[in-house]
């Protein structure tokens, strides 16, 4: 490419909000947080990516994704930098991505708790104790039980609604 035909960077934001998250599909990784950066370096496309954690297993199918994605695309020139801090947090996550992940049946993570603390709402108070209530995205109820602290990935945990009794993945928040 050159100079003159290089995409902006809105458009190669637009191409990345096309690539899904590998674990889950109904989110995109510009939704999922995880593009950092997007700049040119001459003629050189750079796409900063943060992965949700450092063992993240997804992480090797996400750059091949990238790639793809951007070399159909027709980018030539290509480098793709991983950036480790500031670690991924669940805060990072959009409005619209959290409500992909509630309507394709994961509760999103809860305001509030994720490590940045930037995020402030929905500890509610149960039995005396402060309990976070994790709403199911099948019905909205609060009347939930955690199942185990390990779901269908390493980033989320499966949850059981005591109302509708429809089981649930939670996107933990980190």
């Amino acid at each position: 490419m050159h100079a003159t035909t290089l995409p902006s960077t809105e458009q190669v934001w637009h191409w990345l909000s096309e690539v899904p998250d590998p674990e889950i599909p109904v989110i995109s990784l510009t939704d999922l947080g995880i593009i950092r950066g997007i700049s040119w370096d001459d003629d050189t496309l750079v796409v900063t990516v943060t992965p949700t954690y450092s063992g993240c297993p997804a992480t090797t199918v996400i750059n091949f994704d990238i790639e793809k994605k951007l070399r159909d695309e027709g980018i030539e020139k290509l480098r793709l930098q991983r950036q480790l801090s500031p670690p991924w947090t669940t805060d990072w996550i959009s409005a619209e991505g959290r409500e992909k992940l509630r309507d394709y049946g994961i509760a999103p993570p809860i305001d509030g708790t994720a490590a940045s603390g930037r995020l402030k709402s929905r500890v509610e108070r149960m039995a005396g104790t402060s309990k976070l209530a994790i709403a199911c995205p099948h019905c909205d109820s609060c009347n939930t039980e955690l199942v185990s602290q390990f779901g269908s990935t390493p980033c989320k945990a499966s949850y059981r609604c005591k109302d509708c009794l429809e089981p649930f993945d939670y996107f933990k928040c980190i």
